[in-house]
């Protein structure tokens, strides 16, 4: 299909009698002040919506409409299309024969994309309509800076090379915004917020750079071969850390702020010294967004209106665990924003402050001077808190402070590292807190994982392998349990891991009357009984199944969480209500 001849959009749903005359007179009317696009304007006023528009064009141009969201892209094809000229045209390239190349448009009718298109290909075109939120979402996905990266690399090392300059000036001077050091780090920064990791590993080898970078968990590995611009990258990130650039031999530690992508980010810096240099790790905390609610960070609604109501008690302890990475920090977070109102003084004590809110007042521990867990808390408590969150209990003194608090009026939040709810009592018992403190101020722990979730845009079915069907008939009665499982075969949208994003896996002990009583008499064999038949209480191993029989999980994601948790449990726990859930 050739736009040749300019399609005038109002007149087109006109014709398809989607909107009147008035409403179009309207729309222009708004498009002249606003400067919008005159299909954003029509749906913003809601006169129609996106996909009929789209229908409409499909329809008179007589080309295809495809759904990005569920389309598998080929990534040879997709970058036929420069990344600048993509976002420019709003433009994919979707497939290629020998008829041409199948290019998604988020508005066909634009003539003068569709000639620069032509020139760029230099092959015959034939078009498609796609949403443009789906377009501008595949854009970001597909497009990553990894060419970018490693061709920045090159230019810095041949700078390297070439100069006998004093480099530590060359990096200090903050003028010089077009080093190509400077761009090296901006482009892994954007390519870092683009495919949403949470930290950036730099690791000088014998003889090339590794950048790895977190997503969804999981490192993803970049190889680069100049390996002798591992110092000046360290360098320039320390002068950013405001460390101390003489010092290789040491450990640093340090924070700074910078903005990429219309995202603020704040970055804490580790570097370590390793045997060809020295390895760097900055851990990314978007500011941008703002803090989670609890609504939105996938607790299900049964036990996050039980968590809401242990929430707003006056006093008492609540545990958050679960190994590092786990989303301990993001619940208790988002447990603040609940709990943040005038009528409450919240104080915080944490190593390090990860997301400042506001009215509550955060303390950042620093050992060096003094500034520990139990000394920050014993001063908070003569701040007339009524909440005190406790980033986490590391020692006994820590851990008895906060709960003789929790006993005499404070709401004390805190996390703690364990593999589930249950086995958090042994391991404070362990720690030599009395079982009766325990007992008197614990009113509830919960224990939390996070599972990868499977790729929407290339889902398909699973068979299960002999260790994963075992692993299930441990749990679950075989004749009463046939579902189909699910798995994401690996796209661009998902950077072909076959996963997107994450979930949250929830185990929630509440301790009652009968609870606190058998735990402040030490009998712990009675107690680990009793909690796991308790009333509300259902293991992360089944939450972890529940969520990989809806078809949002994997079994491998399942059992990789639990790998550390009893795999047996008492099969009259195990409620299956019927044929395909449990």
């Amino acid at each position: 299909m050739n736009p040749r001849k300019k399609i005038r959009l109002g007149d087109l749903l006109i014709d398809h009698k989607l909107i009147s005359q008035a409403q179009l007179e309207q729309a222009l009317s708004e498009q002249k002040s606003s400067g919008q696009k005159l299909g954003r304007v029509l749906i913003a006023e809601g006169y129609l919506t996106e996909n009929q528009i789209l229908d409409a064009l499909s329809e008179q141009l007589k080309i295809p409409f495809v759904d990005l969201s569920h389309y598998k892209f080929n990534p040879d094809i997709i970058k036929l299309i420069p990344e600048i000229q993509s976002r420019r045209f709003r433009a994919v390239a979707l497939s290629m024969d020998d008829n041409g190349i199948l290019v998604g448009m988020a508005d066909p009718t634009n003539i003068f994309a569709y000639d620069e298109l032509a020139r760029i290909l230099r092959r015959p075109i034939r078009l498609a309509v796609v949403r443009e939120i789906d377009l501008l979402k595949t854009i970001d996905t597909v497009y990553r800076k990894t060419d970018q990266i490693s061709s920045f690399a090159e230019e810095l090392n041949e700078e390297l090379t070439e100069s006998d300059i004093d480099l530590g000036a060359l990096l200090a001077d903050a003028d010089v915004a077009d080093a190509p050091v400077v761009k090296l780090l901006q482009s892994l920064f954007e390519d870092a917020i683009q495919i949403r990791a949470s930290d950036i590993h730099i690791e000088p080898d014998e003889n090339v750079i590794r950048i790895r970078q977190r997503v969804d968990g999981v490192l993803q590995e970049q190889i680069i071969d100049e390996n002798r611009i591992a110092p000046s990258l360290v360098l320039r990130l320390k002068l950013m850390a405001g460390l101390d650039i003489s010092e290789k031999r040491l450990p640093q530690d340090g924070r700074f702020s910078l903005k990429i992508i219309e995202h603020h980010i704040d970055v804490r810096l580790s570097t370590m010294p390793v045997q060809y240099g020295e390895s760097v790790v900055m851990r990314l905390l978007d500011q941008t967004g703002g803090t989670l609610e609890l609504n939105t960070i996938g607790m299900p609604i049964a036990l996050l209106e039980r968590f809401e109501i242990l929430l707003r008690r006056p006093h008492g302890m609540i545990l958050v665990t679960g190994p590092t990475g786990s989303g301990k920090t993001t619940t208790l977070y988002a447990a603040l924003q609940t709990l943040n109102v005038p009528e409450k003084k919240i104080i915080t004590v944490e190593d390090p402050v990860e997301y400042k809110l506001p009215r509550i007042n955060q303390v950042q521990i620093n050992s060096d001077i003094g500034l520990t867990f139990s000394a920050v808390l014993r001063s908070a408590l003569r701040q007339d808190p009524d909440i005190v969150l406790i980033g986490e209990m590391r020692d006994e003194e820590t851990a008895e402070i906060a709960l003789r608090a929790a006993m005499t009026g404070h709401l004390v939040l805190s996390t703690l590292h364990t593999n589930d709810a249950v086995s958090t009592v042994s391991r404070l018992i362990d720690m030599n807190i009395k079982s009766y403190l325990l007992a008197s101020a614990l009113h509830a722990i919960m224990a939390q994982r996070l599972v990868r979730r499977v790729c929407e845009s290339c889902t398909q079915a699973d068979e299960l392998t002999e260790q994963q069907q075992a692993w299930i008939n441990s749990f679950v009665d075989k004749k009463k349990f046939n579902v189909v499982f699910k798995k994401g075969i690996g796209c661009a949208r998902c950077n072909y891991t076959g996963y997107q994003g994450r979930i949250g896996v929830y185990e929630l002990l509440e301790f009652d009357r009968n609870l606190s009583e058998i735990l402040s008499h030490g009998d712990s064999a009675q107690f680990v009984k009793e909690a796991r038949n308790s009333k509300y209480f259902r293991s992360l191993n089944m939450v972890a199944l529940q969520y990989a029989v809806e078809g949002i999980t994997t079994m491998d994601e399942v059992i990789r969480i639990s790998a550390d948790i009893d795999s047996i449990v008492d099969k009259d726990m195990v409620p299956i209500a019927k044929e395909g859930t449990i």
